[in-house]
């Protein structure tokens, strides 16, 4: 059943992967190319998305076994990433619907907050998984 939360880090990966390249396609003005690997990114967290709820539907939780300092640095990352994990989503679409409609300035000035958020709850995806899978019975 661990196997999904597996699946979830890779997914996290290649998200934090394509949202790079996303980035760095829109800077260099390459728009077709970024339309398409945002996308991909934004197909690859809905996958995500139906992959995590089967893991915790079956898996149950799994309690952080560290102690120390270790234990206060995880929970800060799984803390920020579930808030901003659960919120994240409209933003994301409501920046795309702006790129959509041809809205490039306001999806410019969107994306600028999006993305970082959008960023940082893929990465941290990964290492809330690395911290954790240790645990997993």
């Amino acid at each position: 059943v661990h196997e999904f939360a597996f699946v979830n880090s890779i997914i996290n990966s290649l998200v934090s992967v394509l949202l790079l390249i996303g980035l760095f396609a829109a800077k260099s003005k390459k728009f077709k190319l970024h339309k398409g690997v945002m996308f991909t990114a934004m197909v690859l967290s809905f996958l995500f998305l139906l992959s995590y709820v089967c893991h915790h539907i079956w898996a149950g939780d799994t309690h952080y076994g560290n102690t120390g300092f270790i234990k206060y640095v995880y929970y800060f990352i799984l803390v920020t990433h579930i808030i901003l994990a659960a919120v994240i989503m409209p933003f994301i679409l409501y920046t795309t619907y702006r790129a959509l409609t041809a809205e490039f300035g306001k999806h410019r000035k969107l994306a600028k907050y999006t993305w970082p958020l959008w960023f940082y709850v893929s990465v941290t995806g990964v290492i809330v998984y690395w911290m954790i899978s240790p645990f997993y019975n």
